[in-house]
């Protein structure tokens, strides 16, 4: 272990930290023995403080550690997840190591619930959804001693390595792409923002290079639940019935785009002439709707796949060098529902 690596914590750092016995915090942390409610809480408050989680297979490996690794991940729902998972299995298939899935729903309080009980089966490493963790989960993972890469993001840092896009730039060059075609009455729908901290650094970085051109986003609209496509639907009509004027319409993912696109097909809207349209994600799913929708690829696999490399990498050799963040390129798309000049 280099010197800088930080070594898992131990129950006489609990110990120290609450100013009781090792006993003590033995039976607080496996919830036996007569211990009384204030001695409990600042036993608990120390460990949370810490980032301590009890090692349930502890005694049982001479290594204690197991062939798993920890992929946490906020939903099974969205297509995104299921292309890193495959980008992951890729990998860990021709090693040891096996990945074990938790889902967090973008609840930091899940998140938290989900890494304790992981991080008590030891796991050779994590690979976790995002740059933005509460500081309970943010002590977990520091205080782990094992590899840990944050995935998706890298508008930030990271507590280990990070591999993924810069959301902000991915806003920033689809504003740009948009401007370029001569639109300039912008409307953007996208998910509740405060739980999707990429969708709201992809919205900064839009709404950042639209501002440089003298352009506002006229009119934006929010969902937090419920079908996509229906949702696209919904908020379209809504949306132009409010604003007529509007002539582009960014959403910040494919799904609620696609329903935005049959609300617009519905309406006998020309696309892209009179309204242009564009997502993110790049989901193969929709290749079969009436018009290809503009789009930018976010790296999926690829970043499925170089996460688990490092993990691989970091457990087979600990000591060899890695790169802390590796930032991928997104593609733009321009489909049918953007204008090319």
């Amino acid at each position: 272990m280099s010197i800088d690596e930080p070594r898992p914590l131990t129950l006489r750092d609990v110990s120290e930290a609450s100013g009781v016995s090792e006993m003590t915090v033995s039976r607080v942390l496996r919830n036996r023995g007569d211990v009384s409610d204030a001695t409990r809480e600042k036993v608990l408050e120390a460990a949370k403080a810490l980032g301590y989680v009890p090692n349930k297979i502890a005694g049982a490996l001479a290594s204690q550690r197991v062939n798993l690794v920890a992929v946490v991940i906020p939903s099974l729902r969205n297509m995104v997840f299921p292309e890193v998972m495959s980008g992951i299995s890729s990998v860990l298939e021709q090693t040891d190591l096996q990945p074990v899935v938790g889902v967090t729903d973008y609840l930091p309080e899940k998140e938290e619930r989900v890494l304790y009980e992981m991080l008590s089966w030891r796991p050779s490493g994590v690979i976790i959804a995002g740059l933005e963790h509460s500081d309970a989960s943010k002590a977990m993972l520091r205080s782990s001693g094992i590899p840990v890469v944050e995935i998706m993001d890298t508008d930030g840092t990271p507590i280990d390595c990070a591999v993924g896009i810069s959301h902000r730039r991915a806003g920033r060059e689809m504003a740009r792409a948009i401007l370029k075609q001569g639109y300039r009455n912008i409307g953007f729908m996208g998910t509740k923002m405060p739980l999707d901290h990429r969708a709201r650094k992809r919205f900064e970085g839009f709404t950042e290079a639209l501002a440089k051109e003298g352009v506002e986003v006229i009119d934006q609209e929010f969902y937090s639940g419920g079908s996509a496509l229906a949702k696209g639907r919904e908020m379209t009509r809504a949306m132009l019935k409010r604003e007529p004027e509007l002539d582009f319409l960014y959403y910040s993912n494919d799904m609620i785009a696609a329903g935005g696109l049959l609300e617009l097909l519905d309406q006998g809207i020309d696309i892209p002439g009179r309204i242009g349209l564009a997502g993110f994600n790049g989901v193969e799913l929709l290749d079969g709707l009436p018009r290809a929708i503009a789009t930018m690829d976010a790296c999926r696999t690829e970043i499925g796949t170089k996460a688990a490399q490092i993990i691989a990498q970091r457990v087979e050799e600990p000591d060899s060098p890695i790169e802390k963040v590796v930032e991928l390129t997104p593609r733009i798309t321009y489909g049918d529902t953007l204008k090319r000049r």
